[in-house]
């Protein structure tokens, strides 16, 4: 009988009347017992004055709240038909349209209010259906509609119809139809209510129009805890901090509205994001002054702003005042702990929030991972993976995620990319994540493949999928596909995005094309890292110039140089044995007080050394407390380019005593000292040190031994090494051959180095010149004329010859017949004399 009237009740009123007597049987000792069990909630029982169906009235939209299930929704319906209220009791039906709305029934709703709102003479129903349009799913357009035809109806508009019509133009982010409903609102004159005035700000607020919220709110005349709440998180979420945080301070100082829970929840991420500790203790005072304290929300929201205001006393504090701890509670302290470096910390307070019998969520897994990273505890991390295995949460998105990363930082790319594919779903951040996985595992070329797939799949790349894939291409120096993801970030839109332009200025200069480089760097943003990387860039080339150019630039335009900034330009410097201007650049940093960083005075080293003072590169040496191998090796270079051969083997001696862990670097050093001064037993006696200790010579090594060997005139034991050597010979070793063979006249040998160097650089002009003036040298002036028209015609051709010269403080660089303008270089020289 039951299943039968909640069925007909759907469809239609029912088609005979009953007996009141016999509907108020049917409820008392049928359907009440029935709905009063699955609700769990007993209802109050009648006055001897009340009228019965009062009673059964007031009983059923008591129910109606506390349904909890489609189906009891449909019993209530029923009841309400049994007993004769539908469709007269528009209250009862109201209930009835939002309780069919929370469960996604929105044909119920619309064939219950259809049967209906003809009982009701005003606005009350038509509001009801268009707020459940705005709960259910996709109702957005029938909202609307339900809007359009209660305007067509001449149905009277009130301050309840436009907070649920705005609420939809919110939600489904028409800003054309909001504006339109505006323009509606100000002519009814329901501009001036401060609930439709809300709504406003939330609409405008929600679809970006932020200075338009602002004056919104700036005009209303009266407003409410809401409206202050509303702008303030509108600011908030769109990442105005310090705009939300004047507001705050605005509403505490020139408003009689004090903030409430919602407040004080809101206002903390502000604080926390500003890692304004002050304003947090602030918030925290007001809430124990007005007993908000105690709330579990506010703890966890005080636990969160203290942690990443660095406050790990208050934060735990606290925490451990707070009396009823729940999930979030312990994922706050362990994101408040991770978020500022105490891992171990964090660490601990996931294991105390197991001991305590708490169940981590997704959060917590996903927050935990990344302290374990850090603490490169991939043991645990496994452990972490297999818990989230027994607990079915592997496939969810933000455990995968965080567990792809770790695998991916751990170098298990085999693992991370097995965990992605088996991903029912995937995100954007999956797809970075992966990306990451693959540049980070030196599989540049993976990593450009993905970038293609996840736009096969629909997935449009963003901007941290570009800072992921464009140092790939840089390590590879792949231009081609470099310049691709160049040409899709312009159409995307993206490269306005100061780290997307950073890497493309990165990926450019690391694969050469400073002039790309330096396009991007003049249309984009700019900052330290901006001008760092070409700094760095120039300063590897022979336009040096230009680092100290965009270094005294960036001083200029306010820019703090860093750590990176000097080491760039120093060995800018250093490239062009410009002496004063690095001992001002020397001066600048001990200024900035980063002369005592490790590699700003290895870069000093460096630029001393190579401008032949070597005095104050030693006292300089002596005076770095903490000295790497970075600082030996220098040195012993310096001492080897000028030629004190015994000090600069003394030096790799003092190293080793030292117990410093020298390299293969520091080898090259010491071998390029013994070849400068041809000591060639002492250079065989290094090399064999150095495969006895297990030291894979590089082709650098080689080179440095060919070298020695040809300097000292065993130019055929030279060729005898390369014969042997595991490794094929590089232009740098048949260099070295040639260069030896120039200087003992063995026309021969030099013949056959220079095919191999025809082979492997056969457009650098140095090795046919080289060939061509030992043919001159031995008269064979026919062989060194074909050399020269060889040359000619691959097309090599000798760069002009470039010189630098110091005028007025200012380093010009000017090539072989050139005009150089703004200055006479003989008035310069009259004046100097």
């Amino acid at each position: 009988m039951l299943e039968f009237c909640i069925r007909s009740s759907i469809v239609s009123p029912l088609p005979f009347p009953f007996p009141s007597q016999i509907i108020r049987f049917q409820y008392r000792n049928f359907l009440q017992p029935i709905l009063v069990s699955a609700l769990q909630s007993p209802l109050s029982p009648p006055s001897s004055s009340t009228d019965p169906n009062s009673y059964i009235h007031i009983n059923l939209l008591t129910l109606c709240s506390k349904v909890q299930s489609l189906l009891q929704t449909k019993q209530v319906h029923a009841l309400g038909i049994l007993n004769g209220f539908l469709p007269r009791s528009v209250s009862l039906c109201a209930s009835l349209i939002l309780n069919y709305a929370k469960f996604q029934h929105p044909g119920s709703f619309c064939s219950l209010f259809n049967q209906t709102f003809q009982n009701c003479r005003t606005a009350f129903l038509w509001n009801t259906l268009i707020r459940a349009h705005s709960i259910a799913w996709n109702g957005t357009f029938d909202g609307f509609e339900t809007y359009n035809r209660m305007v067509r109806r001449g149905v009277q508009l009130d301050d309840h119809t436009f907070p649920f019509v705005l609420k939809l133009c919110s939600d489904s982010f028409d800003i054309c139809k909001g504006m339109e409903v505006h323009g509606v609102v100000f002519k009814l004159g329901f501009d001036t209510d401060v609930y439709v005035g809300n709504t406003l700000l939330m609409l405008y607020g929600n679809c970006g129009f932020l200075n338009d919220a602002r004056r919104l709110f700036d005009e209303m005349p009266e407003r409410d805890v809401v409206s202050w709440n509303t702008i303030i998180g509108l600011l908030s979420v769109n990442g105005d901090y310090t705009e939300a945080r004047n507001y705050y301070f605005w509403m505490i100082l020139r408003s009689v509205i004090k903030p409430n829970l919602v407040s004080v929840i809101s206002l903390l991420p502000i604080s926390a994001a500003l890692e304004d500790e002050e304003m947090t203790r602030r918030i925290h005072c007001y809430s124990v002054k007005v007993g908000l304290d105690s709330q579990v929300t506010t703890c966890n929201a005080l636990v969160d702003a203290y942690g990443k205001c660095g406050s790990v006393k208050a934060l735990w504090q606290v925490f451990n005042e707070t009396v009823e701890k729940n999930e979030v509670s312990w994922n706050s302290i362990i994101n408040g702990l991770a978020c500022k470096g105490r891992c171990w910390d964090a660490l601990n307070a996931f294991r105390m929030m197991i001991d305590a019998g708490a169940q981590p969520n997704s959060v917590t897994i996903s927050s935990i991972l990344p302290v374990l990273v850090e603490l490169e505890c991939f043991k645990a991390g496994k452990e972490i993976h297999g818990f989230s295995m027994r607990m079915g949460t592997e496939t969810d998105i933000f455990i995968a995620n965080s567990l792809i990363d770790m695998y991916a930082k751990s170098g298990h790319s085999t693992e991370a990319s097995t965990i992605f594919h088996n991903l029912d779903r995937r995100n954007i951040v999956s797809w970075n994540a992966m990306i990451a996985n693959y540049a980070l595992n030196r599989l540049p070329l993976e990593a450009i493949r993905f970038v293609i797939q996840m736009q096969e799949t629909g997935e449009c790349p963003n901007a941290v999928t570009f800072t992921n894939v464009l140092p790939a291409c840089a390590r590879l120096g792949f231009l081609g596909p470099g310049k691709e993801i160049h040409a899709m970030g312009v159409r995307i839109g993206l490269t306005s995005d100061l780290f997307v332009s950073n890497s493309l200025i990165d990926m450019y200069a690391k694969c050469g094309c400073l002039h790309s480089a330096r396009n991007v760097f003049n249309t984009s943003r700019k900052d330290e890292v901006s001008y760092n990387i070409l700094i760095i860039g120039y300063s590897e080339t022979d336009d040096c110039l230009q680092s100290l150019n965009l270094f005294s630039e960036m001083r200029l335009l306010g820019k703090k140089p860093d750590v990176v900034s000097f080491v760039g330009v120093i060995s800018a410097c250093a490239n062009l044995a410009a002496l004063k201007q690095g001992k001002e650049v020397h001066g600048v940093a001990l200024r900035n007080h980063l002369y005592s960083h490790l590699f700003v005075s290895n870069s000093l080293l460096d630029f001393y050394t190579k401008c032949g003072r070597i005095d104050i590169a030693c006292r300089l040496f002596n005076q770095i407390l903490f000295k790497d191998v970075a600082s030996w090796n220098t040195m012993i270079l310096g001492y080897g380019m000028i030629g004190e051969l015994e000090t600069a083997i003394s030096m790799f001696e003092a190293m080793r005593d030292d117990t410093v862990q020298y390299d293969l670097v520091s080898y090259i050093a010491v071998l390029s000292a013994c070849s400068h001064g041809g000591l060639v037993e002492r250079g065989w006696q290094y090399f064999s040190e150095m495969l006895a200790q297990r030291l894979e010579p590089t082709e650098m090594h080689y080179t440095c031994m060919v070298d020695l060997l040809g300097r000292a005139g065993f130019v055929e034991e030279a060729a005898k090494l390369i014969q042997q050597l595991p490794i094929a010979p590089d232009a740098n070793i048949w260099g070295a051959l040639l260069g030896a063979c120039r200087i003992y006249g063995n026309v021969e040998l030099g013949r056959r180095a220079a095919e191999h160097l025809f082979e492997l650089k056969p457009q650098h002009c140095g090795y046919y010149i080289l060939l061509s003036n030992i043919y001159a040298e031995t008269g064979r002036w026919d062989e060194a004329n074909k050399i020269r028209e060889l040359m000619k015609s691959r097309g090599a051709k000798k760069n002009p010859g470039c010189s630098w010269v110091q005028i007025y403080d200012q380093v010009h660089a000017f090539v072989a017949e050139e005009r150089v303008e703004g200055f006479e270089l003989g008035d310069w020289l009259a004046e100097s004399v």
